[in-house]
């Protein structure tokens, strides 16, 4: 049978009539931006993160360019990044004119690695930016005791990570922002583009609210640099409605991933996610290690199973960042990675029989 990597359509199907009916609210109320749907979902999604403040953007890329505008980063700071990630991590930094400085990833969690982050600080670093990447907290309490340490800013970038915990502290909530996407695919996803700055941190929420507008204070006074970085209300209303299902979706991902752990144990060639036993993942993405990747990866699709490679490289190769001079072997468990990870349809509506089949297909690669 075939199996799609994602398939959006099952899940509107459940929730199509509150999705319409919310949408058609904002539209019959001609209320399209800075409404009550917007401030609702600000509240809502503030207290799932455990955080005092939430800010609605257009994406997550702005919620992390914001970030950095309230900042002041610029020309000469330091920013340091994971070399593997998602463009938009290291690429805001360079928006700025402020330098990412790349470092290596832990082999088991593809996050962040605490020694190699203080081995990177210098004295023009100001910020660390953890990615919690593929659903797992990063480790936020040694992270977090390196910015302590060093005086350094923390911007999480939670982009696929909404719920995940680290020792019972949900991510979003560790530094002085965390920075969510709700690009259609995420675990709670937005009907196009949409994002949230959340965080604990009243004075700097409250800067990148001016920031969100146009550094707009009020009254047409411009105090500092922004743009337009708003969410509209129906993205608001959309994402008001899928955040009342979101914990059963994640019980459903965690399930799959359960099952894929089970059918998938014992294969040589294959390495199952490794889930810290501090942290709760919530599988946006349930990626394997695997030997032959692209050879598996085509083993798939000749049987109608969908899978993707989150990412073919590190982001320190890419041309835009040649300037920096790193080499294609500078971050070995990167570079690494980037050869080995598959991801496999993990959405909450798979059913065991899809499960088994993706597995089956899987083993019979490997002759297991």
């Amino acid at each position: 049978m075939a199996v799609p990597l994602l398939d959006l359509k099952l899940q509107y199907a459940t929730i199509r009539r509150e999705v319409r009916d919310a949408i058609d609210e904002v539209l019959d109320s001609q209320v399209c931006l800075n409404g009550p749907r917007l401030a609702a979902l600000e509240a809502a999604l503030a207290d799932y993160c455990g955080c005092t403040g939430g800010l609605g953007v257009a994406s997550g890329t702005d919620a992390l360019l914001v970030t950095m505008m309230a900042m002041n980063l610029g020309p000469g700071d330091e920013v340091i990044v994971p070399a593997f990630t998602f463009f938009a991590t290291c690429g805001s930094v360079s928006r700025m004119g402020a330098t990412p400085v790349f470092v290596d990833i832990e082999p088991d969690s593809f996050n962040l690695n605490p020694a190699a982050v203080e081995a990177a600080i210098t004295p023009r670093t100001r910020a660390i930016v953890p990615v919690h990447l593929f659903g797992q907290c990063a480790d936020m309490t040694a992270i977090m005791a390196i910015a302590d340490k060093h005086h350094l800013a923390v911007i999480e970038d939670a982009a696929q990570a909404i719920g995940a915990e680290h020792h019972g502290q949900r991510a979003g909530s560790f530094g002085a922002v965390g920075c969510l996407s709700f690009y259609p695919t995420k675990n709670l996803g937005a009907m196009g583009d949409a994002g949230m700055i959340v965080g604990n941190d009243s004075e700097l929420l409250a800067t990148c609210r001016i920031v969100r507008v146009h550094g707009d204070a009020g009254g047409y006074r411009h105090v500092r640099m922004g743009g337009n970085f708003r969410m509209d209300e129906i993205q608001a209303a959309a994402l008001l409605v899928k955040l009342r299902h979101l914990d059963d979706w994640t019980a459903g991902r965690r399930r799959n991933a359960a099952r894929y752990d089970e059918r998938l144990a014992g294969v040589d060639g294959v390495v199952t996610p490794r889930i810290r036993p501090e942290n709760s993942s919530v599988y946006n993405q349930y990626v394997i290690r695997a030997q032959r990747r692209d050879e598996l990866k085509a083993h798939l699709a000749e049987r109608q199973i969908g899978s993707a490679i989150y990412y073919p490289t590190g982001q320190h190769t890419q041309e835009v960042f040649a300037s920096l001079g790193h080499g294609p072997d500078a971050f070995p468990q990167t570079q690494r990675a980037a050869a080995e990870v598959l991801a496999l349809p993990i959405f909450p509506e798979l059913t065991a029989g899809q499960i088994d089949e993706v597995a089956d297909a899987i083993r019979a690669f490997y002759g297991a």
